[in-house]
């Protein structure tokens, strides 16, 4: 057994990635494609979903695992949904390991590929902190432009569930909660449950959530820096029409999302935003 935390590149389905991994087993893997968190091993036990009928192109959005919407949530705007970040290679910057701890930053600047959507100059880090059975990551903006920045989005985690029917999210009880699937407005109850499709826009709700899959628990919490926290999986229906995913796809994971969905935080010029969600075994 390694003496402290490793750092390898390695390729995953053909994309450029790297993998941290602690004395005690537990890892993450990214791909540079998205700075997409593509899998996080804690406790002997893969923790996010990641669809087998994912396409693994370089050019495409990956679905599952950790997506980085950026700089648009899902189709409120005039740009890619969920906005191009998610779709260009980031860059990689060297890890830091410390015994039982890996970070990994990865970065995207402004460039000719950005400009071509969004005429905007900027800086965005994504900050990956790999503990035993803990994984912290963080969005972090800066405007390195003359004007205001202004962007919506998300960290839109795919969770891995035994059976989402069988699933319970804790922790929203008393929020604001819009449905998107009926479009009505509503106060969230204590227990969330799942049958069929579930699309739904809370408040964010400081002390974080517990999400339930039969004997094995996570803790959710998120920076209140991010406003909102999404609550997503396709159901039956909807998930059969989705290319890449298999047709039970569904029954094996739920998103829960920190998230601006609404109002766009704006960054002066020359200011930075960084928002985390914080996952950890319970």
């Amino acid at each position: 057994m390694s003496a402290g935390a490793t750092c390898r590149e390695l390729s995953f389905a053909g994309l450029p990635a790297t993998e941290l991994q602690l004395p005690g087993g537990d890892r993450v893997v990214v791909a540079h494609h998205g700075a997409h968190v593509l899998s996080w091993v804690a406790q002997g036990r893969e923790r996010l979903y990641l669809s087998p009928n994912s396409v693994m192109d370089g050019r495409a959005a990956i679905r599952g695992g950790i997506p980085v919407c950026f700089p648009q949530f899902n189709q409120r705007g005039d740009l890619p949904k969920h906005g191009f970040a998610r779709k260009l290679s980031w860059h990689v910057k060297p890890a830091r390991l410390e015994g039982d701890q890996a970070h990994l930053v990865l970065s995207l600047n402004d460039s000719a590929a950005t400009r071509q959507w969004w005429d905007q100059a900027f800086e965005a880090l994504l900050l990956i902190e790999l503990t035993p059975g803990a994984l912290q990551v963080e969005l972090a903006v800066r405007n390195t432009d003359s004007q205001v920045l202004r962007f919506t989005g998300a960290l839109h985690t795919y969770f891995a569930v035994s059976d989402v029917a069988q699933a319970r999210l804790l922790g929203l009880g008393g929020s604001a909660e819009w449905n998107a699937v009926t479009d009505r407005h509503a106060t969230a109850a204590p227990e969330l449950r799942f049958v069929g499709e579930f699309d739904r826009v809370y408040s964010a709700a400081p002390m974080g959530y517990e999400l339930l899959d039969g004997p094995h628990a996570l803790s959710i919490e998120q920076d209140m820096d991010w406003a909102q926290t999404v609550v997503w999986n396709p159901g039956a229906v909807k998930c059969a029409g989705l290319s890449d995913m298999p047709a039970d796809g569904w029954q094996h994971m739920l998103c829960v999302e920190a998230a601006q969905v609404y109002e766009p935080i704006c960054i002066a010029p020359g200011d930075f935003w960084q928002g985390a969600q914080r996952l950890s075994v319970v």
